[in-house]
């Protein structure tokens, strides 16, 4: 029999595990919320969690960069 590798061992596997710990911990931030909030009230909310932290990280570092 070859190597068998199941989808818990790929990398894969690992990088959406860190994601979601990664999204977790964004959400539970006093920024996030902060940002969160004045989405909200300029009516850019957007349903999906995922698409929220991307929007913030990017904002974020684009302010970092600037």
């Amino acid at each position: 029999m070859g190597n068998s590798t199941t989808f818990s061992d790929t990398p894969l596997r690992k990088d959406h595990h860190t994601w979601e710990h990664l999204k977790q911990a964004i959400a539970a931030s006093s920024g996030f919320r902060r940002w969160q909030q004045e989405q909200l009230e300029s009516g850019k909310n957007r349903d999906d969690a995922d698409a929220r932290i991307c929007s913030y990280l990017r904002e974020t570092l684009e302010t970092l960069a600037y």
